[in-house]
């Protein structure tokens, strides 16, 4: 296993623990990445279970750390939380900085294969392979307790993610998901970039289509707002309910009264989600 080095940027105490933010040379994306680690108080004696967190569309490392308080119940649990920026950035390709969906701060967690992206924009190895590695290696990690969740693109991240590892992650849960981004445009438009016209690439990367086809059973575990801006066009998550439906696939989705897409919804049921996790991550088996 290579050593990465990582470059230290801050570090504050929080809630007893510590969140810290590095920076450190990609291999898998050959560029500067950027990621965050809260380590619980419980950190500090001995390794702790690690929940990884993948943000949405223009968000940073930063954005879940300093606006979810998350941290408060990573404490309680003895949980470490893990972000990681949403894209590469400042690369130099023609288009990357022109819009919000495609390009910087929207890799979607996919491994592109389309010119010019194919050489840098590979979230998904990054997320399941890459950052693991250098957060085992730095920080008192246990790395059989690994778990992940997300919100919007990131939800999809997440959700993708763990029904493609099954053996790597204990569970998943996503706020406000794109489950079937090859049906919407936030998906078509990514998926057209990063991968080409070839539409059966792009269903490795849709939950939807993932609950059809795994031997996977994950149990799915998500919020949606009823108030949501992108609830109709962008996220449907009648898509999901149906095809876990239809295919026996565990599945519990809170449709929330009056929530919006924003970071007021996603720290009004954090807490909810930590102690989800922490069943997973603190019992003594994947079961």
């Amino acid at each position: 296993m290579n050593t990465i080095q990582i470059e230290l940027k801050s570090k504050n105490k929080i809630h007893g623990g510590e969140l810290s933010f590095h920076q450190h040379q990609s291999i898998v994306n050959q560029c500067d990445m950027g990621f965050a680690v809260y380590l619980p108080p419980q950190a500090a004696s001995e390794k702790v279970p690690v929940l990884y967190f993948l943000s949405g569309l223009t968000c940073t490392e930063e954005n879940f750390m300093i606006k979810s308080g998350a941290q408060q119940y990573a404490a309680e649990h003895g949980i470490a939380l893990v972000t990681m920026d949403t894209s590469p950035r400042n690369l130099g390709i023609n288009g990357e900085d022109d819009s919000y969906d495609f390009g910087s701060g929207a890799g979607f967690y996919l491994n592109a294969t389309s010119e010019p992206w194919a050489k840098n924009y590979n979230m998904y190895d990054y997320v399941v392979n890459e950052l693991p590695q250098i957060i085992i290696q730095n920080f008192p990690i246990e790395a059989s307790q690994q778990s992940i969740f997300g919100h919007s693109m990131g939800g999809h991240g997440a959700l993708t993610i763990a029904l493609r590892n099954p053996e790597i992650y204990r569970s998943v849960s996503a706020f406000s998901p794109i489950v079937a981004p090859t049906q919407n445009p936030w998906g078509i438009k990514a998926f057209t970039g990063y991968l080409g016209d070839d539409h059966s690439q792009w269903q490795q990367y849709d939950t939807v289509e993932l609950v059809k086809s795994t031997e996977s059973k994950t149990p799915l575990f998500v919020d949606q707002g009823t108030d949501d801006e992108f609830l109709t066009e962008y996220l449907k998550p009648e898509l999901l309910q149906a095809a876990c439906d239809a295919n026996n696939h565990p599945l519990t989705l809170r449709m929330q009264e009056g929530y919006d897409h924003s970071y007021y919804f996603i720290s009004s049921f954090i807490a909810d989600h930590i102690a989800y996790h922490a069943k997973y991550l603190n019992s003594t088996t994947m079961d």
